[in-house]
C-alpha cells in the first residue's frame, strides 16, 4: 500500500512499505533538469548533480563513496529533461545512514572551487563520450530538431562552452530557484522503519524556500531533419512524431501501440527491417511522454547507403498500419507482453520507489497496479487504431547521423 505525507513546508515523501524483503530504496527527486534551463545555463541540472558527490562539509568526496561501500549499499544519480533524483539502495538496518548522507549531500553540499573545476573535466569527457556514440547521440539531435526553440529540445549534458563557464555562484541560485520544499519529492519502498516519517522530517521538514513558477508553452512540433557527417561504419536514423503528454488518457494506448510498432522481437518494424530483409541489427520505437506533450520515435542503425532504403520501409511500415490497422491478435499479445513487463518490474525495491517518485513529480497521483491493469485491459482495437492513425498521418522529423551526412531522398516523401 502506498501511503503519501506532506511534511508542513511542502515535501511530499511517498513510501510503500514491503514486509517480507530485507532492502530499502530511498530516492530524493526534484523537479527540475533541462526543461528548466536556457541557452545560457543548458547542462547546469546535471552539473549539480555531479557537484552534489563532491564534498560536504564534513565529508570528502572519497568519504561519501566510502559510506555507501561500508554499507554494501548503492548510491547514483540521474539527470533528465523534467526531473533529477539522487538515490540508494541499502539493507533495511543502514537505511538511517543512506538517508543521512543523501541529505548532507543535499542540505550540504560545499561546491568547492576545486572540486567544480575537476568536474567540468569529467562532465566535457561526457560530453565527448556521447559525441563518440552516435546511437545515443542521434536521438538528442531528434530532439533538438524536433522541438526546436524549446527547452524541451535541449541536450541534458549541455554545451562544453557553458560547462566551462559555470560558477559556484551559478550552482548556489540555481539550488535555490529549484531545489524547494514544493519541488521535492521524496520516495521510498522496502522494509521500512516504523520512524522512518520522522527521520525524513528531521533533515527535510523545516528547511525553506519557493519555487519559481513554471510557464512553459507546449512546443510545437517541427517536422524537420537533421543530419551530422561522422567517420562510422553504420548511419544511425531516428524518426520522430508528436506523441502524447503523461496526463493523457490515451497513454496506456500509446504504449500497447509502440509495442506492436516496434516494442520487442515480435514487433512489425523488428520483423520487417531486420527479419525479412537484413537490413538492421538495432530497430526500435519508443515514446516519451513529458508533463505538456509526447514524442513517438522509431531508430534502426544500418549500413552506410542502405539509409534510404531503411527509411523507405519505416514509412511503408507506418503507413500500412494507418492504410490497414492492427489486428486484435497483435493487441491481445501486447496487453499480455505489457502485464507481464509490468508485473516484473515492480518485484524490486527499486522499481518501486522509482515508480512512485516519477508518478508524484509527473502525475501527483498513483494508481495500484490492479487499477493499471484494469486501464490496459480496456484499450480497444478501435482506440489504438485510431490514435495510430492520427500520430502515423502528421509529419515526422529526422535525425541521421551517417559516414556523408546526407539526408536520404525517401525521407522527403514524408
Amino acid at each position: 500500500m502506498i501511503v503519501k505525507d506532506t511534511l508542513t513546508n511542502g515535501v511530499r515523501v511517498i513510501a510503500e512499505k514491503i514486509p517480507h524483503v530485507r532492502s530499502i530504496a530511498l530516492g530524493i527527486w526534484i523537479g527540475t533538469g533541462s526543461e528548466n534551463e536556457d541557452e545560457g545555463n543548458n547542462g547546469i541540472s546535471h552539473f549539480m548533480e555531479h557537484m552534489m558527490f563532491k564534498g560536504t562539509k564534513t565529508k570528502t568526496a572519497r568519504q561519501i563513496a566510502e559510506t555507501f561501500d561500508e554499507i554494501g549499499g548503492q548510491v547514483n544519480a540521474f539527470t533528465a529533461k523534467e526531473m533529477t533524483c539522487y538515490y540508494s539502495k541499502v539493507i533495511d538496518e543502514h537505511f538511517g545512514t543512506a538517508l543521512d548522507t543523501l541529505a548532507e549531500m543535499f542540505f550540504e553540499s560545499t561546491f568547492a572551487e576545486e572540486e567544480l573545476e575537476k568536474e567540468k573535466k569529467v562532465v566535457i569527457e561526457e560530453i565527448k563520450m556521447v559525441e563518440d556514440t552516435p546511437d545515443d547521440l542521434v536521438h538528442d539531435l531528434l530532439s533538438t530538431v524536433a522541438l526546436q526553440n524549446h527547452s524541451l529540445g535541449y541536450t541534458i549534458l549541455g554545451s562544453t562552452e557553458n560547462v566551462k563557464g559555470f560558477t559556484r555562484e551559478d550552482l548556489i541560485q540555481y539550488q535555490a530557484d529549484h531545489y524547494t520544499p514544493d519541488n521535492i519529492v521524496i520516495s521510498i519502498a522496502g522494509n521500512l522503519p516504523a520512524d522512518y516519517l520522522q527521520q525524513i522530517a528531521r533533515w527535510f521538514g523545516s528547511f525553506q524556500g519557493k519555487q519559481k513558477a513554471k510557464t512553459k508553452q507546449k512546443p510545437i512540433f517541427i517536422a524537420d531533419s537533421l543530419s551530422k557527417a561522422k567517420s562510422t561504419e553504420q548511419s544511425h536514423i531516428c524518426m520522430g512524431m508528436p506523441g502524447l503528454a503523461v496526463q493523457d488518457d490515451r497513454i496506456y494506448t500509446m504504449t500497447l501501440l509502440n509495442n506492436i510498432l516496434g516494442g520487442n522481437m515480435s514487433s512489425r518494424l523488428f520483423q520487417e527491417i531486420r527479419e525479412e530483409r537484413g537490413l538492421a541489427y538495432s530497430v526500435f520505437s519508443y515514446h516519451i511522454a513529458h508533463r505538456i506533450t509526447g514524442v513517438f520515435a522509431i531508430y534502426a542503425g544500418t549500413a552506410n547507403g542502405q539509409e534510404d532504403e531503411v527509411i523507405s520501409h519505416i514509412h511503408d511500415t507506418l503507413d500500412k498500419v494507418i492504410r490497414d490497422g492492427l489486428t486484435s491478435f497483435e493487441l491481445k499479445k501486447a496487453r499480455e507482453q505489457l502485464k507481464g513487463s509490468m508485473m516484473l518490474g515492480l518485484e524490486g525495491t527499486n522499481n518501486r520507489m522509482s515508480r512512485m517518485g516519477r508518478n508524484e513529480l509527473l502525475l501527483g497521483k498513483h494508481k495500484t497496479l490492479d487499477e493499471t491493469l484494469d486501464l490496459v485491459n480496456r484499450v480497444t482495437i478501435d482506440e489504438m487504431n485510431q490514435l495510430a492513425k492520427e500520430l502515423f498521418s502528421s509529419s515526422r522529423a529526422l535525425a541521421l547521423i551517417s559516414a556523408n551526412g546526407k539526408i536520404p531522398a525517401s525521407f522527403r516523401r514524408n
